[in-house]
């Protein structure tokens, strides 16, 4: 499996996993600063436990690439969302999924 299969596997599966803990860092050359977010249209909650993960653009084949917004029921009653981002690590971007604290 190459890199970018594994890489997008393990993407795919952090958006669709509910309470999804660990972090997944996706190395990249220093990419340009991501586009603005799309307008997203929230539908209704489903339900008191769930909370809205915001769209956010990820960097993928050398370009972002809009994630769309979703959905997510909490883990447990004071689970907190914490967004995803980039974070500098020397002189390389590392991805940091978003994750329920």
């Amino acid at each position: 499996m190459t890199r970018t299969v594994l890489l997008c596997a393990l993407f795919a599966s952090s958006i669709f996993a509910t309470g999804c803990t660990a972090e997944v860092g996706v190395e990249a050359e220093s990419p340009p600063a991501a586009p603005v977010a799309e307008v997203e249209v929230q539908t209704a909650s489903p339900g008191a436990e769930y909370v809205w993960v915001a769209g956010y653009h990820r960097w993928y084949g050398g370009r972002y690439v809009w994630a769309r917004g979703h959905w997510d029921r909490r883990p447990h009653a004071n689970a907190m969302w914490r967004t995803g981002r980039w974070e500098r690590r020397g002189r390389r971007q590392v991805w940091i999924e978003g994750r329920w604290e």
